[in-house]
C-alpha cells in the first residue's frame, strides 16, 4: 500500500508540476501579445506614447468610437 501512496502524491506533483508551466506559459503568451498589441499601436499612433496611461482608454474611445 506504500507504494501505491507514493505513486498517487507523485502523480498529484507531477499535474500540479504541469499545470504550474502551463500558466507559466499562458502568461508568457499573454505578455508577448501585450507587448506586440502596443508596439503596434505606438506605431499606428505615435501621439499615445505622449499621453498618460490612466488617460489612454479615454482617447482611444474619443477616437475611434
Amino acid at each position: 500500500m506504500e507504494d501505491l501512496e507514493k505513486k498517487i502524491i507523485q502523480a498529484k506533483h507531477r499535474l500540479k508540476e504541469a499545470e504550474a508551466r502551463d500558466r507559466v506559459k499562458e502568461r508568457k503568451t499573454r505578455t508577448r501579445r501585450l507587448i506586440q498589441e502596443g508596439a503596434v499601436l505606438e506605431k499606428v499612433l505615435p501621439q499615445v506614447s505622449n499621453i498618460e496611461i490612466e488617460n489612454l482608454e479615454c482617447f482611444l474611445r474619443n477616437k475611434f468610437l
